[in-house]
């Protein structure tokens, strides 16, 4: 029974069962087979183009390289802001898989401050190229060097590079003429149309103020490319090729170094502006705005303490007093007030008045009073400059009327912008009927105009306005427009501020304006002592509060900033005219005693030479 349950084994079935999974196997084998093949022809034969590109842009990449910066010069060729060797880390962020992970690391290497980590996360958002390097931090010490190159390996994007970073070695004494460069922001890139942008590629800086500011696209030069190929890692192992930059055109300035340190020295500690021009061609010889600031703290970013410190300075050292400061010009528009009235035959060089000290109108119960307590006597056109006498100005300025004070002022400059190569300068004021009724929805008064023809009251110019209208009477009227890079921003936008069908005018204001430095009663005459040439010159003073009429104005019993500012406006050689200066010292009371001597330092720096002897330089197209 036990053998016959007993079954031998079926060898035919079990070999067609073998066979049938055999061929199955070799048919699945065949179809894998097939479909890589399939894949690689696809791959290598009608996709080797797209993929063999795809492995280049792995394989190689394209830096940009950074042009230099152009230098700044004055005209003799001092720089005034060049570019300083140094190094910098930067990161690549499409190499980084954690870059919280690789700011600690690299914290416990060189000094990362929070600053830093804010300002690369800002950077890190603004438009830019794929495998770009994103700036950490500049000014490495050699010490910070040498840890990040031992360890850059560990670090996938970690770049250490060598770059030029602005430098300003004259830092305060040109920061708001020169201005500063600092990082670009997304803000700047997205201005940009996409050409411009195209060639900040690669580059971190751009101008922010001054000169820096508003020649940025001749100071910064078009970036070259570079391609490189490199291993997994991201190191380079060869370059493949280059297109070296296009550096940025080197700038030289009509701004003489040892005038603008003389301006500066001269206005010393206290707040104020110097603005010297040559009359001969426009040319900016010193631009002086005090206190200045550390331009090059603001390069690589200054710390948010460090700008709310200046920002909350009561002095406002960021506040550019030459260009953008407006004040009352004072005194200072007398003789150009004069001349519109001896042009307009509202007066005549023989008109006298008796000054008691003070003015009044019919039926307007207030008293103008003269800044001189008994007034000045009998008065003419003559000493009523040279003596700076309110009374006479008063009594000239009603009989011209506010349109005609209006008309005459700004053909000499002021109330509108200079045109100088210089961002944003301010407009100042030269009041009339249209403008009150704009700007203060009033009417105009007889006591606007009594002020207005002392330069008070709504009236407002800018230290660089003064020096402009200074340099056109020392022209004789012919326009001009102040610049600083060699030539004209603009065409002159002024008509000639007198027709000279009696040039007696001119001159006898001309000579008026000499009695206010070298003559025996001139508001000035401390300025002319010992001088080696003729200065031709008028002070000033503004107001920077109301003196109620029923009181006394009383220097000593007011808080230093409330004190008048100082003005004075000077050029030289009176007979042949090479430099006009406007000197503005905030709180300074009195400008001939203090704003005076300051003009007259610059002027010497300018004209005397080494021995002190009168030596007229060239202008700065005849160098």
């Amino acid at each position: 029974m036990k053998n016959e349950r007993l079954k031998f084994k079926d060898h035919l079935a079990e070999s067609r069962i073998f066979n049938a999974r055999l061929l199955v196997c070799v048919v699945v084998v065949v179809l894998l087979m097939g479909l890589l093949f399939a894949r690689m022809v696809w791959l290598q034969g009608v996709q080797h183009e797209r993929y063999h590109s795809l492995s280049d842009e792995n394989r190689i990449q394209t830096r940009a390289i950074k042009p230099p910066r152009g230098l700044i010069r004055d005209r003799d060729g001092r720089i005034l802001a060049d570019n300083q060797p140094t190094f910098s880390v930067s990161l690549v962020p499409e190499q980084i898989e954690d870059m919280e992970q690789t700011l600690n690391a690299l914290e416990q290497r060189i000094d990362l401050s929070e600053q830093d980590r804010q300002q690369f996360r800002s950077r890190l958002n603004n438009p830019r190229r794929p495998f770009e390097p994103i700036p950490l931090r500049s000014r490495l010490t050699e010490a910070e060097i040498a840890r990040l190159v031992v360890a850059r390996h560990r670090y996938p994007g970690l770049r250490v590079d060598a770059e030029a970073i602005r430098h300003y070695p004259h830092e305060e004494m040109l920061s708001h003429l020169v201005g500063y460069v600092n990082r670009i922001s997304a803000q700047d890139l997205r201005s940009m149309t996409r050409a411009q942008r195209a060639d900040y590629t690669g580059s971190n800086f751009y101008g922010r103020t001054g000169v820096e500011s508003f020649y940025e696209d001749r100071l910064h030069g078009t970036p070259g490319s570079r391609q490189v190929e490199t291993n997994a890692r991201g190191r380079v192992l060869r370059v493949v090729d280059e297109q070296p930059p296009q550096a940025g055109e080197d700038l030289t300035l009509a701004l003489d170094l040892e005038v603008q340190r003389a301006a500066w020295r001269a206005l010393g500690e206290r707040r104020g502006a110097v603005v010297a021009l040559d009359p001969r061609d426009g040319g900016v010889l010193a631009f002086v705005s005090r206190p200045g600031f550390e331009t090059n703290r603001f390069v690589t970013g200054i710390s948010n303490q460090a700008y709310q410190q200046y920002r909350n300075d009561l002095d406002k050292p960021l506040f550019n007093r030459a260009a953008h400061g407006q004040y009352p010009p004072g005194s200072t528009i007398k003789p150009f007030l004069g001349l519109a009235g001896v042009v307009t035959e509202t007066t005549d060089w023989d008109y006298t008045i008796d000054d008691p000290g003070h003015f009044s109108l019919e039926d307007d119960p207030r008293v103008y009073r003269d800044w001189k307590r008994g007034g000045h006597g009998k008065v003419d056109l003559h000493k009523a400059v040279v003596q700076s006498c309110d009374t006479y100005f008063y009594e000239l300025g009603f009989d011209l009327g506010i349109d005609r004070i209006h008309e005459h002022l700004t053909r000499f400059g002021l109330g509108r912008p200079t045109g100088i190569d210089l961002p944003g300068e301010s407009p100042g004021i030269v009041p009339s009927r249209e403008w009150k009724q704009r700007e203060r929805g009033s009417s105009w008064y007889h006591g606007d105009t009594i002020n207005s023809s002392i330069g008070q009251g709504f009236m407002l110019a800018t230290p660089l306005q003064l020096a402009q209208a200074t340099a056109l009477f020392a022209r004789r009227g012919e326009p001009m427009v102040p610049h600083l890079a060699g030539r004209p921003h603009r065409e002159p936008p002024l008509r000639n501020p007198l027709q000279p069908d009696n040039p007696e005018h001119w001159e006898r204001m001309s000579a008026a304006m000499e009695a206010v430095v070298h003559g025996r009663k001139g508001t000035a005459r401390v300025v002319g002592q010992q001088a080696q040439y003729r200065i031709a010159g008028k002070t000033g003073t503004s107001q920077v509060f109301s003196v109620p009429e029923d009181e006394e104005y009383n220097e000593e019993e007011l808080e230093e900033r409330l004190h008048d500012h100082a003005l004075f406006i000077s050029y030289a050689p009176a007979d042949n005219p090479a430099i006009a200066v406007a000197v503005l010292v905030e709180n300074g009371s009195h400008g001939g005693s203090t704003a005076g001597p300051v003009a007259r330092a610059t002027m010497d720096a300018w004209l005397l030479n080494d021995q002190g002897e009168l030596s007229v330089p060239p202008t700065f197209a005849e160098r």
